[in-house]
């Protein structure tokens, strides 16, 4: 018995210092823990290094792990932060808190989601679009089509989207600020709301009281669209042209993006990883998941259901660097106009 004991000990302690060595990479991530966990176990068991992974929580989406990031900027944590969308990851540029870097498998994204000195890679996009429902035909023409008919009464009063405050719908207004002024941008939500839009507190809210009956439509991304479609409710999207009929701008698309944290501990965790997550095969696994993440490298096909740039929606051109710049002065700006 007492060799049988003395080995099952040993095994014991064994798994015990496996279970409590150091993480070989630190890895902060802004997408939805349901999306990335997968592909992070996946990375795990094929190259055999351990991740310490952190979530951003939903209430403070994206902007907690940023500010986090700027926080250790003299003693930094991660290694890696995977963002789910791209202004904040070039706000980190800006702050200096980023080193450039190389991967051969980003090598098939478009260059325009590219840094061009190296520091972040964009992959696996959203797609801005409206949410609407199909079992009330007599109101269809209620349903925007384009970014101007949040402003008339009659379509305002049965919408809702997001408070700009943080994520993608920020991210969507900084760039359209970059194109109208501040100003003009501030008088929009104004008259929008004068308008009877309603505001919620994320993209999430206003698709589930959607999909539930509260509203005929909202604006929200591909991805929260893709669940309430994917749960048989009676709704189905439109890409929503920002522009106007005269001056058409297109459909706004929010990568994926990742960047490597300036004097990060564990280089060559973090240069696998970085490969792993640029490449094809992630992509292809974004793109079938239920978020229907629209894939960019030129590889990947598109499964029914993902919109594909250039043919189901003009995509809009962005400068990502300038909607960066001033997302912070915007984001006060948004939070004293809508918390009050």
């Amino acid at each position: 018995m007492r060799p049988l004991f003395h080995a099952a000990t040993l095994c014991l302690l064994a798994l015990s210092a496996a279970c409590s060595r150091p993480a070989d990479l630190v890895l902060y991530c802004s997408l939805d823990q349901d999306l990335s966990e997968p592909l992070i176990a996946r990375f795990e068991e094929q190259s055999g290094y351990r991740v310490d992974t952190q979530f951003d929580v939903e209430r403070n989406k994206t902007v907690g792990l940023v500010n986090r990031i700027l926080q250790e900027a003299k003693n930094p944590r991660a290694d890696v932060y995977w963002n789910n969308e791209l202004a904040q990851t070039i706000r980190l540029v800006e702050e200096g808190v980023t080193e450039p870097f190389a991967a051969r498998s980003a090598e098939g994204i478009p260059a325009e989601f590219h840094d061009p000195n190296g520091h972040w890679v964009g992959f696996a996009a959203r797609a801005r679009v409206i949410l609407y429902r199909t079992d009330r035909p007599d109101e269809m023409h209620l349903v925007p089509q384009r970014l101007e008919d949040f402003l008339r009464p009659e379509v305002a009063a049965v919408g809702a989207m997001a408070a700009p405050l943080t994520g993608t719908t920020l991210t969507n207004y900084s760039i359209l600020a970059d194109a109208w002024g501040d100003e003009q941008t501030i008088t929009w939500f104004e008259q929008a709301r004068e308008a009877g839009l309603s505001f919620g507190s994320g993209n999430a809210d206003v698709m589930r009281r959607t999909r539930n009956g509260d509203f005929l439509w909202c604006f929200t991304d591909t991805d929260d669209a893709a669940k309430a479609m994917d749960a048989g409710y009676s709704v189905a999207q439109r890409y929503l042209e920002q522009g106007t009929e005269a001056a058409p701008l297109g459909t706004l698309l929010i990568p994926n993006s990742v960047c490597r944290v300036a004097s990060g501990k564990n280089q060559e965790a973090a240069q696998a990883f970085l490969e792993y997550v640029l490449s094809a095969e992630t992509e292809q696994f974004l793109a079938r998941s239920v978020s229907r993440q629209i894939p960019l490298h030129a590889s990947v096909t598109a499964p029914p259901g993902v919109g594909k740039p250039g043919e189901d929606f003009l995509p809009m051109e962005v400068d990502w660097t300038s909607a960066a710049a001033g997302i912070q002065q915007r984001a006060a700006a948004f939070q004293e106009l809508f918390v009050r």
